[in-house]
């Protein structure tokens, strides 16, 4: 029998921040309905109260908006609480799901003024799907190609005033065309772990969980100051709870919770572990030395870089530096 390659099997990490459809439903039940009830980012909810203050004074629809920053921070979240607080319709699509022209056309054709286009994944939009997109946004027209050669005409569209807000992990694959057509760019960044705490406490409150303050702090020290993963294991460790114990989350629960998943107090998992030991024991001693001689690996005053010549032998389709 013939083995898989362990590359190829994917590894659903306890402390990845990626998110499956199951996964996906348990956040939207814990999801804050206001700025208020959201927890942490408070530079950018102050921005974005006097952002959506304003255009509600105006009677107008706010400006596009682009989010960023790593996964599981609450892009998607946001996007679903500036469309409440305008009184907003919102539709959500990706930018993977945005294959065709008409695809687009059929979403923003039947947008109604003060609706909101929430495109996740933004960056991975294809570039015809991108240049379309930009009269849209400006001119709130859509205009379209009809027939082929020496008979085609463009017909142009005229759409209802709208907003689309656009979420990324991956800013600097955004074009620059692209960026610009945005009216607020906002970064979310990691939480503190206070922060962390007191969404643990909320949705707990919200499961009917209950939970001791000393189990709070061992679940926000080992989220990575990330709210999706702080939910990941409030919702491991609840069922960890009700099986073992009397279905409250004391101390003793968490711990011993936390050590069958192998997360340990700093929120490093197996993985991680075993990154740090192939780094410390393998690559230094064994692997780096061949790797240097040969170009590959680079020694640089930022630390060690993956060359380009790297990048081109393995055929991975971006060239970027990345410290070792």
């Amino acid at each position: 029998m013939i083995e898989r390659e362990e590359k190829n099997i994917p590894e659903k990490r306890t402390v990845g921040a990626d998110v499956d459809n199951q996964e996906r439903e348990f956040e939207i039940t814990l999801r804050p309905q206001s700025l208020n009830d959201f927890i942490g980012q408070q530079e950018l909810k102050d921005n974005l109260s006097i952002f959506m203050e304003a255009a509600k004074m105006r009677s107008e629809p706010i400006e596009h908006v682009l989010l960023y920053g790593n996964p599981g921070l609450g892009k998607t979240t946001l996007a679903y609480i500036i469309a409440n607080e305008m009184g907003s319709q919102i539709k959500v699509t990706s930018g993977p799901a945005l294959e065709k022209v008409g695809d687009l056309a059929a979403i923003l054709s039947n947008l109604q003024r003060g609706d909101i286009l929430f495109i996740d994944e933004i960056h991975r939009m294809n570039k015809t799907i991108e240049e379309i997109l930009y009269p849209a946004m400006e001119d709130y027209a859509l205009d379209i190609i009809v027939g082929k050669g020496p008979t085609a005409r463009t017909l142009r569209i005229n759409l209802e005033k709208f907003t689309i807000i656009g979420a990324t992990t991956r800013l600097s694959l955004l074009t620059a065309p692209l960026r610009d057509r945005f009216g607020a760019v906002h970064h979310l960044n990691f939480y503190e772990n206070q922060d962390i705490a007191q969404i643990i406490k909320r949705n707990a409150k919200l499961l009917n969980v209950e939970i001791h303050p000393e189990a709070t702090e061992h679940l926000a020290t080992r989220s990575r100051r990330t709210p999706r993963i702080a939910n990941r294991l409030l919702k491991r460790v609840r069922d960890f709870a009700q099986v073992k114990g009397n279905g409250s989350i004391a101390p003793e629960i968490c711990s011993s919770a936390l050590e069958m998943m192998n997360v340990d107090p700093l929120g490093l998992d197996q993985t991680d572990r075993r990154i740090l030991e192939t780094i410390i024991q393998t690559i230094e001693e064994v692997h780096e030395p061949f790797l240097l001689q040969i170009g590959f690996l680079q020694r640089t005053p930022r630390g060690r870089i993956v060359t380009d010549k790297a990048y081109e032998h393995l055929k991975h389709d971006q060239i970027h530096d990345r410290l070792l």
